[in-house]
C-alpha cells in the first residue's frame, strides 16, 4: 500500500513539471536544452577574445615603449570592455559544475526550471557580447604619435646675477665633446640649482640634437624608485602596469627606451652616489652621445659618481654680489636717503657673496627706508647675526643640512669648532688638528703622527663638503665663509636655545671680558683678538674646556682668581698677547689643562704651578724673546709636544738632559747653538725622532768639523747658520732616511763642499743655499757613486723639488752630474754670484710633467755663459727664463 501512494506521488510531479515545460515558449526552451552547446561555444569564443586581446596589448605595449606614441582612445575602450566580459565570464563559469547537475531527461528538463532559465540566458547573452567584441577587435592602428616637449622649461628667479661667465663656461663643456658626465659641487645656497636650472633651459634654446632633458630632483637619499618615476613619467612609461613592476623590471624598461635616444639627464641635489645601472640609465659615450649633470654639496659625491674635473660653483664676486643686492633691496628702498647705498654696501659684504643670504637679506631690507633700520641690520650682523629676523628661519637651516650629513659625530665636533675664530680668519691645519686631539676630537694613543693623518682627513672631508675654504700659497690654512660660521654658532647654541654654551666674542674690537648671565653652562669661550687689557673676576665654570684668548696685545694681567673654578680646562691660548708678562701661580688649578700655548707673548718666567699640570700634553714657547728658563719642563709627565723654537733662552746642557727625561714627548721644535747641546740631543734617539723643525745657529766650535744625523724621518725643516762643518753625514743609508724633510736652508756654512746627504730626503720641496764659499757641488758624483736605496735601485734626487734656490756660492759648479727630469720643479733661482755654474741639470725633457720650469736669474752675464744641454735645451729655456 505504502509502496503505492509512493509512485503515486512521483508521477504526480513528473506529470507537473512536465506540464509546466510545455508551457513554457519556444525560443526560452532553447536556454536549457541548449546550456551545454551554449556553454561550451561561449569558452571557445572567449579563448578567441582573449587571444585576440594579447596581441592588441602585445602591439601597444610595443609601441608605446618609446614614450613617443600612445594608444587610441578607443583601443583602451575595446581593452576595458574584454577585461570586464572576461570577470563576467570567470563568474560564470564558477557555478557551471552546479547548473549542469540541475539538468535531467538528457538535458531536455531541468530540476529547477526558473533558475536553469535565467542561468541559461546569461550563457546565450554573454556568447552574443563576446562574438560582438570579438568582431570588433581588428584594428589596423591601435596607437598615435604623441607630441612629447625634448625640455620642459623651469621657471627661474627673474634677478639671476653673476652667472654667465660660469653658464658658458659649463655650457661650452657639456658640448665640447658631445657626451659627459658633469659634476656642479658647491657650499649650500651659493646658486647650483639654479645654475643647473639655466642649464636646462637652455637646451629648449640651442639645438644640440637632444632627443629628450630630463629633469630630477634628488636630494638627501637617492631614492631609486622615486628616481624611476620621475624618469618614467618624462618617457610616458607610467601607469597602471608600470606600478605593478619591481624595481629591476622598471630598469629594464628604462634603459631600453633611453638606449635609443640622445638623452639629457640633469639630477639636482645629490648627496651620495646615484647608481645608474640600478636606475636604469646608460651611461654616456660617444655612441649615444647623451649627457648626465648633477649637483652636490660635496666633491666626494663627484668622484663617487665618476667625475674628475669637477667645476666649483663659488660665491659671487663683490662687484656681482651688490649687483644682486641692489636688484632684491630695490632702487626705490636705496633711494631714500643718501646715506643708505653706502649701508647696504656694508650688509650686503656681509653676505660674502652667497647668492641665497643675498637674496633673503636683500628681500627683507627691501622695505627698510630709514637710516636707523640700515645700521641697526649692520650692528646685528656684526654682533650676532643668529639674531637677524630672517637667518634662522629661511638661511641657516638651508646651510644645516651639510652639517647632518656628516656622519660622524667627532667630525661634526671638529667643524663647530672652527666656528671659535674671528670672521675670515685663517687658521692653521696643524694648529687646528692640535685643539682637536688635545679637546679629545681625535684619538691620539696610537701616536702623533696617525692622529695627525686622521686630522688631515677630517679637514679633506670638511673642505670637499664645502664646510671649510682652504686658503694660502700652499693650503696650510683653511677658514670658514661668515654665513656657514654663523651656522655652526647656531648649532653650538643648540639651535639658539641655550647661547651661554658657546661665548664667541671674537675679532670684535671688546675691552673687558663680556657679562654671561649662565657661566655654569659656557662650554667654550672665544674672546680672541680683541683689545683685553685685563682679565678678572672669579667665573665658576664647571664646563668649560676651551679659553682661546690669543692676539690680545693690550693685554696685561690675568688675575690667579679668574682660573680658580676651572676645573675641566682642556684648551688655553694665550699666544701673540705681547704685553703678557706673567702668569698667575693659580694655573695650577688647571688640573684638566692638556693644551697650553704661550708663543709671541713677552713672559720671562713659567709659573712654578706650571709643575702641576699633570695631563698637559702640548706646550708651545716658541719666540718667546725674554723666556728666562724652562726648568720645570721635565716634570710634566703626560708631554708630549714641546715647541721651543726662536724663544730667548737658548738650550744649555742642562736643559738638554731634562728633556731627555720626558718620556712621551712626540714633537719637538729647537734651535742648536751648541755642538755638546746638538750631541746630547742626538744621542738620544726618543729626542732625535721627535724633532720636527730644527736650526743650527752659531755652532763653530773646533770639535764639530763633521755634522752626522742619526735617524730623523719626523723632522720637516732644517736650517743651519753660520756653523763651521766641513761635512754632513747620516749614520745609516736609506731611501726614507729623512722622509718628511721638506725644507732645508743652508747660508754661511763656508766650509761645506757638498749636500750629498740630500739623496736620502725623497719629499724635499725646497731647497735654498747661499753664502757657502767652499760648496762645489750640491750633489757630488764621486759621493753619491754606489749609494743605491732599499731595493738597491740608483737613487735620483729631487723628484719633488718644487723650488731651488742658490747664492753667492762662488765655486759652486755643479748641482747634479747629469740632466735630472724635475717632475714638480717650477723655479730654478740663480740669484747671483754664482760665476763657476755653467751647466745646469736640464735637458730639453726636464720639468714635462705639466709643471712650468722657469729659470730665474740674477745677472744676464751668468744666464749668457750658461752651457747647455743641446739646442732644444738651450731654445726651450732661454725663451721662458726671466730676471729675479
Amino acid at each position: 500500500m505504502g509502496g503505492c501512494i509512493s509512485v503515486s506521488v512521483s508521477c504526480d510531479r513528473i506529470v507537473d513539471q512536465f506540464t509546466q515545460w510545455l508551457c513554457v515558449r519556444k525560443s526560452s526552451s532553447c536556454y536549457i536544452h541548449s546550456l551545454p552547446e551554449n556553454l561550451a561555444a561561449l569558452h571557445k569564443a572567449m579563448e578567441m577574445l582573449k587571444t585576440e586581446q594579447y596581441d592588441v596589448k602585445r602591439r601597444v605595449h610595443r609601441e608605446e615603449f618609446t614614450g613617443r606614441r600612445q594608444r587610441l582612445s578607443q583601443v583602451q575602450v575595446w581593452l576595458t570592455n574584454v577585461a570586464a566580459i572576461d570577470n563576467r565570464f570567470n563568474d560564470l563559469f564558477s557555478t557551471q559544475e552546479v547548473e549542469i547537475q540541475r539538468l535531467c531527461f538528457c538535458g531536455v528538463c531541468s530540476k529547477s526550471l526558473k533558475m536553469s532559465y535565467r542561468y541559461g540566458k546569461m550563457v546565450s547573452l554573454l556568447l552574443k557580447e563576446v562574438e560582438s567584441l570579438s568582431s570588433q577587435g581588428g584594428f589596423d592602428v591601435v596607437t598615435e604619435v604623441v607630441l612629447v616637449a625634448p625640455v620642459e622649461e623651469m621657471s627661474i628667479q627673474s634677478t639671476v646675477v653673476g652667472q654667465n661667465t660660469m653658464l658658458e663656461r659649463v655650457w661650452t663643456s657639456l658640448m665640447k665633446d658631445g657626451f659627459k658626465i658633469m659634476g656642479l659641487y658647491g657650499m649650500g645656497g651659493v646658486g647650483k640649482t639654479t645654475l643647473l636650472t639655466q642649464i636646462n633651459n637652455k637646451f629648449s634654446q640651442e639645438d644640440g640634437g637632444f632627443d629628450i632633458v630630463i629633469w630630477v630632483v634628488v636630494s638627501k637619499t637617492p631614492e631609486i624608485s622615486r628616481i624611476q618615476d620621475d624618469i618614467a613619467k618624462r618617457l610616458g612609461l607610467v601607469g597602471g602596469e608600470w606600478d605593478k613592476k619591481t624595481q629591476h623590471k622598471r630598469a629594464v624598461d628604462i634603459h631600453n627606451v633611453l638606449r635609443r635616444q640622445k638623452f639629457v639627464l640633469l639630477l639636482d641635489d645629490i648627496w651620495e652616489k646615484v647608481n645608474f645601472e640600478s636606475v636604469g640609465v646608460p651611461y654616456p659615450s660617444r655612441e649615444n652621445g647623451s649627457i648626465i649633470a648633477f649637483t652636490t654639496r660635496s666633491l666626494d659625491v663627484c668622484g663617487r659618481m665618476g667625475v674628475y674635473d669637477p667645476v666649483k660653483v663659488s660665491c659671487l664676486e663683490p662687484e656681482e654680489a651688490w649687483d644682486l643686492f641692489q636688484k632684491k633691496v630695490g632702487e626705490n628702498t636705496l633711494k631714500c636717503h643718501p646715506d643708505i647705498p653706502e649701508l647696504a654696501k656694508k650688509v650686503a659684504e656681509k653676505c660674502r657673496g652667497l647668492p641665497l643670504a643675498l637674496n633673503v637679506i636683500g628681500e627683507t631690507m627691501a622695505c627698510k627706508s630709514t637710516v636707523q633700520e640700515w645700521r641697526h641690520a649692520i650692528d646685528v650682523l656684526t654682533s650676532s647675526a643668529i639674531e637677524f629676523s630672517c637667518m634662522e628661519d629661511e638661511i641657516l637651516p638651508i646651510l644645516k643640512y651639510s652639517y647632518d650629513n656628516l656622519n660622524r659625530e667627532h667630525v661634526k665636533s671638529c667643524f663647530l669648532y672652527c666656528s671659535l675664530f674671528p670672521e675670515d680668519y685663517e687658521i692653521k691645519k696643524e694648529e687646528l688638528i692640535d685643539y682637536w686631539i688635545c679637546e679629545g676630537f681625535i684619538d691620539a694613543k696610537d701616536g702623533k703622527e696617525r692622529a695627525v693623518n686622521e686630522g688631515y682627513e677630517i679637514i679633506g672631508t670638511l673642505v670637499r663638503t664645502c664646510l671649510l675654504l682652504e686658503e694660502g700659497w700652499k693650503k696650510v690654512e683653511v677658514k670658514m665663509h661668515d654665513v656657514v660660521r654663523e651656522m655652526a654658532l647656531w648649532i653650538s647654541s643648540d639651535l639658539g636655545k641655550h647661547k651661554d654654551q658657546c661665548i664667541v666674542r671674537a675679532g670684535v674690537g671688546l675691552h673687558a671680558v663680556p657679562e654671561v648671565k649662565n657661566w655654569r653652562a659656557v662650554r667654550r669661550m672665544s674672546l680672541m683678538k680683541n683689545e683685553l687689557e685685563k682679565i678678572l673676576g672669579c667665573p665658576t665654570c664647571p664646563q668649560l674646556t676651551t679659553l682661546l684668548l690669543q692676539k690680545n696685545h693690550e693685554l696685561v694681567n690675568i688675575s690667579g682668581e679668574f682660573f680658580r673654578f676651572m676645573p675641566n680646562l682642556v684648551v688655553l691660548d694665550l699666544s701673540w698677547s705681547s704685553s703678557l708678562v706673567g702668569l698667575p701661580k693659580q694655573i695650577s688649578e688647571l688640573v684638566s689643562l692638556r693644551y697650553l700655548d704661550l708663543s709671541y707673548t713677552n713672559i720671562e718666567r713659567l709659573p712654578v704651578g706650571l709643575q702641576e699640570l699633570k695631563k698637559l700634553v702640548h706646550l708651545n714657547l716658541e719666540s718667546m724673546k725674554r723666556l728666562e728658563s724652562i726648568s720645570g719642563v721635565s716634570k710634566l709627565l703626560s708631554l708630549r709636544t714641546l715647541r721651543l723654537q726662536k724663544s730667548k733662552k737658548a738650550l744649555d746642557v742642562n736643559s738638554a738632559k731634562e728633556l731627555q727625561l720626558l718620556q712621551h714627548i712626540e714633537v719637538l721644535t729647537i734651535d742648536i747653538f751648541s755642538s755638546l747641546v746638538l750631541e746630547h740631543l742626538l744621542c738620544s734617539q726618543r729626542l732625535a725622532k721627535s724633532i720636527l723643525y730644527v736650526e743650527l745657529i752659531e755652532v763653530e766650535e773646533e770639535p764639530f768639523q763633521i755634522l752626522t744625523f742619526p735617524t730623523m724621518d719626523n723632522v720637516r725643516r732644517i736650517g743651519i747658520w753660520k756653523c763651521g762643518m766641513k761635512e754632513i753625514k747620516i749614520e745609516r743609508r736609506a731611501s726614507s732616511y729623512f722622509s718628511s724633510l721638506y725644507k732645508v736652508v743652508i747660508g754661511q756654512c763656508d766650509g761645506l763642499k757638498d749636500l750629498t746627504w740630500l739623496l736620502f730626503a725623497p719629499n724635499l720641496t725646497y731647497l735654498d743655499v747661499r753664502f757657502a764659499e767652499q760648496l762645489e757641488d750640491i750633489i757630488s758624483e764621486e759621493k753619491a757613486a754606489g749609494v743605491t736605496d732599499e731595493n738597491g735601485s740608483i737613487i735620483i734626487p729631487f723628484q719633488k723639488l718644487e723650488c731651488l734656490s742658490l747664492s753667492d756660492l762662488p765655486k759652486l759648479k755643479s748641482i747634479y752630474w747629469s740632466p735630472l727630469s724635475f717632475p714638480r720643479l717650477s723655479d730654478l733661482v740663480v740669484q747671483e754670484h754664482c760665476p763657476k755654474l755653467k751647466k745646469l741639470p736640464l735637458d730639453s725633457e726636464s720639468g714635462n710633467a705639466g709643471v712650468e720650469l722657469v729659470v730665474k736669474y740674477g745677472e744676464t752675464k751668468w744666464l749668457e755663459g750658461v752651457e747647455w744641454e743641446d739646442n732644444a735645451t738651450k731654445l726651450r729655456f732661454l725663451a721662458t727664463s726671466r730676471p729675479w
